[in-house]
């Protein structure tokens, strides 16, 4: 692997530099970088759709993809290291850990790769990687991150089709730093055209950034998927 640039850098091109110092510190994890991102804070609301979206959110609690719960004021850790998949791609890990009840942690699970061929971040969710989005990445007149999901593709042994936005939701994440607070501040919301909104949190956090060369083992995926 030769390329220096990480993940996100490679995906922004230029604009990456138009990024705030403290979210290209965040969004320049890499393996060349030599170091990951560890922020913890306090999701100031967790939302959630719709009694009739409850269902949908249970059954992507089971591959940690979203989840039912919601509230206000809830701890939550969330793990950025690089690492090289089975397959030799860089790889991000996403790991949001929310401790929705004293007794109940939630994982919201993603990793990323830069696609050589769509020149675009492919998100890849959950435990197995059995659903790939395709993101769009801006920056913002703050320095602050922009990013929208777009098309879907499930995948699983030889099953492999565009997932039906009837039955999902695209995804509207703005990050930004605040140099008086000095924090992150996120807001993300995932959207169903006829249901409207299924999931969502707002909240802020601080960042410590380690040294590092491969992730946790706890937060790969069980499974791997190589089509994008």
């Amino acid at each position: 692997m030769t390329e220096q640039r990480g993940v996100f850098e490679r995906a922004l091109g230029d604009d990456f530099e138009r990024l705030h110092p403290m979210m290209r510190r965040r969004f320049g994890v890499g393996l060349a970088a030599g170091y990951g991102c560890v922020g913890e804070g306090t999701m100031l609301e967790i939302r959630r759709g719709a009694r009739w979206v409850r269902p949908f959110l249970r059954f992507g609690a089971l591959r940690n993809i979203m989840f039912p719960e919601a509230g206000s004021d809830i701890p939550f850790r969330i793990e950025n290291y690089p690492y090289v998949d089975h397959f030799g791609r860089e790889t991000v890990t996403f790991v949001r850990t929310m401790q929705v009840t004293p007794k109940r942690q939630r994982r919201f699970d993603a990793t990323m790769i830069f696609s050589e061929r769509e020149h675009r971040v492919i998100d890849y969710l959950g435990t197995h990687q059995h659903l790939a989005v395709d993101l769009d990445l801006g920056v913002d007149e703050r320095g602050g991150l922009r990013l929208t999901s777009g098309a879907q593709r499930f995948y699983e042994g030889p099953v492999a089709f565009a997932f039906p936005m009837l039955f999902s939701g695209n995804a509207s994440l703005t990050e930004y730093y605040d140099d008086e607070r000095q924090c992150y501040v996120i807001d993300m919301s995932v959207r169903n055209r006829f249901l409207g909104l299924l999931f969502g949190y707002r909240g802020e956090f601080t960042c410590e950034f380690p040294a590092c060369d491969d992730a946790p083992v706890r937060l790969k995926p069980v499974r791997e998927e190589a089509r994008e």
